[in-house]
């Protein structure tokens, strides 16, 4: 990591709507927050903080030695949480915050580090995030994944749950095969921002491209900010979205242990 320090903000939200109480939820006899906070300080983060909206969250983290900060329950995203911790930290506006989202203990430390690098080194952009290669057909075409393609400098033109690039030549014969040579990326929500940045993305209404694909990065293109997209040095291991990924993330955790910054 170069000299701009950074902060990883892991919002936790206790009423998810898929699944209520996600952050506490038992993982091999720890809660999720835990795991999560785990790997963001093996980073090389200078500050971790959870951002949540309730007390027993709170109390989760104060047990395994976690900051833990209140904000209010009426946030609609992670970042609006974020940007209320940047403002009562009084943060400055340069500061480069991560934002980790607290269902995802399979990150990679390393990649908290490349995402906040990633920024840092391009001043034009107001986020910067990470992405991997597709391999397989049905990862192209699964509306859960999120695609995107950039620019030649790896800028993103663009993020969606449809196939994009759409290959209209090669699908138009075969669908049940990627195309050769072609490359697809999977988006990996994992964003680092500037918090003057993430001040003005907080005060833009939703956009008609966010709400029509459920992508709140697409606020950032629509009203004309640029987000730098890097490939991620290594994949991220599985989330929690629901009760059935807990068992794999378990095996996932137990075979790859958060390894200390350096």
């Amino acid at each position: 990591m170069n000299d701009e320090s950074f902060s990883v903000v892991i919002p936790a939200r206790y009423g998810a709507s898929r699944l209520p109480g996600k952050p506490l939820i038992e993982i091999a006899g720890r809660p999720l927050i835990a795991w999560v906070w785990e790997r963001a300080q093996a980073s090389a983060a200078d500050e971790v903080l959870v951002a949540t909206d309730d007390e027993r969250i709170v109390a989760a983290c104060e047990e395994i030695g976690a900051q833990a900060v209140m904000t209010r329950s009426d946030h609609a995203s992670g970042s609006e949480r974020i940007a209320e911790v940047a403002t009562a930290r009084g943060w400055p506006e340069d500061r480069i915050v991560v934002n980790l989202q607290g269902d995802e203990p399979g990150i990679s430390p390393a990649l908290l580090d490349q995402v906040a690098e990633g920024l840092a080194a391009h001043t034009d952009a107001g986020v910067a995030t990470l992405a991997c290669r597709i391999d397989d057909i049905e990862s192209l075409f699964d509306p859960h994944l999120v695609k995107l393609v950039t620019d030649q400098d790896g800028y993103a033109l663009y993020f969606s749950r449809a196939p994009i690039p759409w290959h209209r030549d090669e699908f138009l014969h075969d669908r049940g095969s990627l195309p050769a040579k072609a490359t697809f990326l999977r988006h990996i929500g994992l964003y680092a921002y500037r918090v003057g940045f993430l001040a003005h993305y907080v005060s833009w209404p939703p956009a008609p491209l966010e709400q029509a694909e459920s992508l709140e990065q697409l606020r950032v293109l629509w009203h004309g900010g640029r987000i730098h997209v890097s490939i991620a040095a290594e994949r991220p291991g599985p989330g929690v979205d629901t009760l059935e990924d807990v068992r794999q993330v378990a095996r996932w955790l137990a075979q790859h242990p958060a390894s200390a910054p350096g």
